[in-house]
């Protein structure tokens, strides 16, 4: 991917969330990516290994080509997800997960590394690193947010722009994560954000094709 990659709107799913109106996570992913969202992170912190291969794949067998999937820290069921041919495109760590390094050798390099990134500090790093390593930086949080209890301090606009900034010097796009509403989608994009990543408002929404092409039109308006 170059800085300029074009990425829109990026759902992260929860399950308890999805739960609540009935729909689950496939309920609201295939809404979600009926409406307009290209790229998906499958991410559940309390599942089994053999529980998310199985949502993973269950995922990736719904939105077939129209969304890229990854998975969120896990790099083991990313890989036994594609071993078993499911349609994931690799997957997005953390900072105390396994090295970019290491899933990009086991990947390929034709997969998915996504890193997230809350400093300068973090964008440095990656710009260390030979190009490619690294596909797409998560940068946030924007706002603080429930759906993640221990992230660092928030971003905001400002924020988020310096280290979008940073990040475009080596080459690496940026989405924003964190506490995102609907009115955070225009500025952020003017902000150098190359996607919004949505949680809250497409996976608590009554109705997630609605949340997410709300989200969609804001990201395509200019």
């Amino acid at each position: 991917m170059s800085a300029t990659t074009d990425v829109g709107v990026y759902l992260v799913t929860d399950g308890p969330l999805a739960d609540r109106h009935g729909l689950g996570v496939l309920g609201v992913v295939r809404a979600a990516v009926a409406a307009g969202v290209r790229t998906v992170q499958v991410r559940d912190k309390d599942a089994s290994a053999r529980d998310l291969l199985a949502l993973v794949a269950a995922v990736a067998d719904a939105v077939g080509d129209r969304a890229t999937v990854v998975v969120d820290d896990r790099l083991d069921v990313a890989l036994a997800a594609r071993h078993s041919g499911h349609r994931v495109a690799g997957v997005h760590l953390g900072q105390s997960d396994v090295p970019v390094t290491a899933a990009r050798a086991l990947l390929g390099p034709d997969a998915h590394v996504g890193l997230t990134a809350n400093t300068p500090a973090h964008v440095a790093v990656v710009a260390g690193l030979p190009r490619g390593t690294v596909d797409l930086l998560g940068v946030g949080v924007v706002h603080p947010t429930t759906t993640k209890a221990d992230h660092p301090p928030a971003l905001g606009h400002a924020g988020f722009a310096d280290i979008a900034a940073l990040a475009r010097r080596s080459g690496v796009p940026c989405v924003a994560i964190g506490g995102i509403t609907l009115a955070d989608v225009a500025p952020l994009r003017a902000a150098g954000a190359a996607g919004v990543a949505v949680v809250s408002g497409i996976c608590a929404a009554a109705d997630p094709y609605a949340a997410a092409a709300a989200h969609v039109d804001a990201w395509t308006l200019r």
